[in-house]
């Protein structure tokens, strides 16, 4: 009678789950909150031709286009902590590397949103917002981006 009743418990306590019901197991992947721009460095030209500019609410980086064999780059301003459901003012200029001249200029209202990388109900909650610095058309979506030639 004994066997009976503990086989069900041990069982239980081998496969991980508890009496009260299971647990969530969270990963332990840290997150910022942050707006980033990615590209394709060969939409820019040679290496290194062109300087991306982003800024979000007064925040800027600034980094070089990258080599043309690259698949992709990106650049990322971060939010403070505890931002929010929030819109931020972002902006891009790029320019050439060589003679100064702007090339792309475009503004935007990003709307954040929420992103949990260990799991909806675990932390960090991150607040970001992504957009593809395309070389004519400014910050667009990057949905349906190709990241190779």
């Amino acid at each position: 009678m004994r066997y009976i009743l503990l086989t069900p418990l041990l069982m239980a306590a081998l496969t991980g789950c508890s009496l009260l019901g299971q647990e969530t197991l969270c990963t332990k992947a840290d997150a910022d909150s942050q707006v980033s721009a990615m590209w394709r460095p060969a939409d820019f030209g040679d290496r290194d031709a062109a300087r991306i500019r982003l800024c979000v609410d007064g925040a800027c980086k600034e980094r070089t286009s990258g080599g043309a064999d690259d698949p992709f780059a990106t650049i990322s301003v971060r939010l403070p902590d505890g931002i929010g459901a929030s819109t931020v003012p972002v902006r891009l200029t790029v320019t050439s590397a060589r003679s100064g001249d702007t090339i792309v200029k475009d503004s935007v209202r990003a709307r954040l949103t929420e992103q949990h990388p260990n799991g909806a109900s675990c932390s960090p909650s991150a607040w970001t917002a992504t957009f593809h610095a395309h070389p004519e058309k400014g910050l667009t979506s990057p949905r349906g981006m190709k990241l190779q030639g």
